[in-house]
């Protein structure tokens, strides 16, 4: 839609809220036909099953609402079925991540999940990363693992490029894929799962110095990607753990429910795991006292890391190009992770209430869903106007898809608007009897803020446009 369309579109929808013109808006005609084109409640496949009252369960928000919500079911210890309304969101997260990495020129590929054997042999990883590795044989004796990680992978490819030129760096590569790990104790739903999805990422500059600008690159992307999202990061520094290097840091959500620990200051800006730590707390950088440096301790749960890795893989695989004297060079290396599944569950284990999933907007499964009148009731002539409403506002720039109507006319209001702030749809809009009126009412919920007023068409499509073009 060009921006002349949707200004027309946008004046043509503002006149149907205003009382004083003689054209009579569209609901007050027969209903459209393309209710069968309309993405209705009744058509989707939610679970009614409620998650026991489980120790794992009661102590993880997020378990608790994803499972009651219909959004996800264990298939297993560690395992979960990403339902419908949580699949789009993830989809939708992932299309976010893969805009973000498109703005400092990454590239997005895709390696196999299983890995042979050979590779973290060469590494010496096969033997350090101990029983989490999910290891397998084929039918021919063949040994290869389900890969938690693909450094091995990644720089045995690029070390068998051996034309790669300095021309072609910084090289940043990057995929989404489905991870493994085999945790002892997998718990907390998606947050420790037994296999999850994860963003991934692997560069190659020529440099130390230009390695460690694509490090701060990344590290300001994975900052913008938060902001988009709408949720408080903490960047720590971190432990490098089996992957290796020199420098790494890690990002955080700050919630009860996380494992790790982290030590940080606002005020000289301390930031660090207690993994990385001597003693019980860590010591000013800068020297102040305990009142001057109010060093705080947060509970948090790791949704990013960054490593800056050096040679450590690229020398064991040859991996090089060549300088622009005809040399190869050793290729110096970092790599990026994002627990994708795992953000999705941390961001409704930080903004969710009570019973009620809360999601970031941006990746919220659907945006707006509509409650009409129930059928039978004095106000059921509403319905017409809710069908009407949908249509309309699946017109308007960044709702088309985006837009549910809760089509179980058999249940009232109450109950189906109960059951949207359960999922946590971003905007509800009630169709009740003050929609009858001679200038539509519709009763509007922002379900992120907490509020609820009456506005008229004019008004509605004013806030929703409005806060739309403002992500």
């Amino acid at each position: 839609m060009t921006g002349r369309q949707s200004r027309i579109l946008l004046a043509k929808l503002l006149n149907h809220g205003n009382s004083n013109t003689t054209r009579a808006p569209p609901w007050q005609h027969c209903i459209r036909q393309v209710s069968t084109k309309r993405i209705c409640v009744s058509n989707m496949f939610l679970p009614s099953y409620k998650c026991p009252p489980a120790k794992d369960v009661t102590k993880c928000k997020s378990l608790q609402l994803m499972l009651n919500a219909g959004l996800i079911q264990s298939a297993g210890p560690g395992t979960f079925h990403f339902l419908p309304l949580a699949l789009r969101s993830l989809e939708k997260l992932i299309k976010l991540i893969d805009s973000t990495m498109g703005e400092i020129g990454a590239q997005k590929i895709a390696m196999p999940c299983l890995t042979k054997a050979e590779l973290w042999k060469t590494s010496g990883r096969w033997d350090t990363m101990g029983a989490e590795l999910f290891r397998l044989s084929d039918r021919h004796g063949g040994e290869y693992c389900l890969g938690p990680t693909h450094e091995e992978a990644i720089t045995s490819l690029i070390g068998a490029e051996k034309s790669l030129s300095y021309k072609h760096l910084p090289l940043r590569l990057y995929q989404t894929t489905t991870k493994f790990r085999d945790e002892m104790t997998p718990k907390f739903g998606l947050l420790r799962g037994r296999e999850f999805y994860m963003k991934d990422m692997y560069t190659f500059d020529s440099t130390e110095a230009q390695a460690m600008e694509t490090y701060n690159a990344v590290c300001v992307a994975y900052e913008t990607l938060f902001r988009r999202l709408g949720v408080a990061c903490l960047k720590a520094v971190g432990d490098t753990g089996s992957i290796g290097g020199s420098v790494s840091h890690e990002y955080h959500f700050i919630a009860e429910t996380g494992e790790d620990k982290v030590f940080h200051c606002s005020k000289c800006g301390l930031s660090k795991n207690k993994e990385v730590i001597d003693g019980d707390k860590p010591p000013c950088p800068e020297g102040l006292s305990a009142t001057d440096c109010p060093i705080e301790h947060h509970h948090a749960i790791e949704v990013g890391h960054t490593f800056y890795l050096g040679t450590k893989y690229s020398q064991v695989f040859d991996a090089s190009y060549v300088d622009p004297s005809g040399k190869h060079r050793t290729l110096e290396m970092g790599c990026y992770g994002l627990g994708v599944s795992r953000i999705l569950a941390a961001c409704i284990e930080v903004l969710s209430k009570g019973s009620e999933v809360r999601w970031p907007r941006l990746i919220a499964p659907y945006q707006v869903c509509i409650v009409p009148p129930k059928a039978g009731s004095k106000e059921e002539q509403g319905i017409q106007i809710a069908e009407s409403l949908y249509d309309d506002i699946s017109q308007l720039p960044g709702f088309r898809g985006e837009v549910v109507i809760d089509d179980r006319y058999d249940k009232t209001i109450g109950h189906r608007r109960k059951d949207a702030n359960i999922i946590g749809y971003p905007y509800v809009i009630v169709v009740g009897k003050k929609a009858l009126q001679q200038e539509h009412l519709f009763e509007l919920h922002s379900t992120n803020i907490g509020n609820s007023n009456f506005v008229n068409m004019g008004e509605l499509v004013q806030k929703l446009t409005t806060e739309s073009a403002e992500l």
